[in-house]
């Protein structure tokens, strides 16, 4: 059975490929690009099926960071022409909330610059929770601050979000070169902390910081094993100002070869398209769809996306469907474990139940 073949029989299974098969992949020549795509897609449908989640981003509060996270505009010392500002009140972020929802977000992210929030922060946060939920009842709410501390997670969870982002970002091996102020095991941890205390964990990674393809297989095989329910796939946006601005090692079609390998590694997970893909993909972001099957829609923390209506129009005309409100986003071997946790263990239900 030949590489593509015996990917698909594993995703189609929820097995994980070998190290040797993801490395593969990354390997493969531009001239059988289409069938990785297409092999990939297959793994996308049984899953998936046709269906696009949309995602809207709500910045908070942007740079005024600690951190020295190299690829981050937002950085300690960061020289990038950014905005700059503390944090929304909770109606100015509903009401930017509601344009991504009245634009067919199912989750709105909630994110905030900085190395952790404070308790005060947690409940600052979860008053802007609630003003997102008195307009938009249904929608998922994602909060990404930073490292937690004991007990905000579960916070959170009582507030009403239903998940937590924090990106492992790149391999262990490499995360010393790319941020020297925390550490890859402070990233994994606060993944933990959230899964624990009931949040759908969201992680995922940025490629194209001069990274190895080892460092990329590495880092998406962490996540497997973080058994994430969501990977966001980032490519670097390399800012002025920042020390990572120089770097530009993606193409089109490598970018292509990244997320297929994270469907094969992560078969049944919500694989999102996001920052970067307008930059990287280009022509090209359409066949993305075949692999992920979420992205996020309009703009990110401190660069311009793509028009929200560019997103949908691309979305049908590459036929595929916007995701509804009422439809489960994970499969529901997957989405019922988010379940059990979100309600404590000991809560599972019976077979057949």
């Amino acid at each position: 059975m030949d590489l593509l073949s015996t990917l698909v029989d594993k995703g189609l299974r929820r097995e994980a490929p070998t190290r040797a098969e993801a490395l593969a992949v990354l390997a493969a020549p531009d001239e059988e690009l289409l069938d990785v795509v297409a092999a990939a897609g297959r793994v996308r449908r049984k899953w998936f099926g046709r269906r696009v989640k949309l995602n809207y981003l709500v910045n908070l509060k942007s740079g005024l960071c600690p951190e020295d996270c190299f690829y981050c505009s937002q950085r300690v010392g960061s020289q990038a022409g950014i905005l700059k500002y503390t944090w929304l009140k909770p109606e100015e972020a509903a009401a930017a909330a509601g344009a991504g929802v009245a634009g067919g977000a199912k989750r709105v992210c909630l994110v905030a610059s900085g190395r952790g929030p404070t308790d005060a922060d947690v409940g600052r946060v979860s008053e802007t929770i609630a003003a997102i939920k008195e307009q938009h009842a249904e929608v998922e709410i994602c909060a990404c601050l930073g490292l937690l501390s004991e007990g905000q997670a579960e916070r959170l969870r009582e507030a009403g979000a239903h998940a937590y982002n924090h990106n492992l970002n790149t391999s262990e091996a490499a995360y010393g070169g790319i941020c020297t102020t925390h550490g890859f095991a402070d990233r994994v941890a606060t993944v933990g902390e959230a899964r624990s205390a009931g949040l759908s964990a969201c992680s995922g990674l940025i490629a194209g910081m001069g990274e190895s393809d080892e460092d990329l297989v590495d880092v998406v095989f962490a996540l497997r094993d973080l058994d994430v329910d969501s990977v966001p796939v980032n490519f670097l946006i390399p800012f002025e100002g920042t020390p990572l601005a120089k770097e530009w090692h993606l193409t089109p079609q490598r970018a292509l070869r990244i997320l297929a390998m994270v469907r094969f590694v992560c078969p049944d997970v919500e694989v999102r398209l996001a920052g970067g893909r307008e930059l990287h993909l280009r022509s090209l972001q359409p066949l993305a769809l075949h692999m992920v099957n979420s992205l996020f829609l309009g703009d990110y923390l401190t660069s311009e996306g793509q028009a929200g209506r560019a997103d949908l129009e691309m979305i049908a005309d590459a036929g595929f469907v916007v995701e509804g409100a009422e439809e489960h986003t994970l499969p529901a071997h997957r989405a019922d474990l988010v379940a059990v946790r979100r309600r404590g263990a000991g809560t599972e239900l019976p077979p057949n139940a």
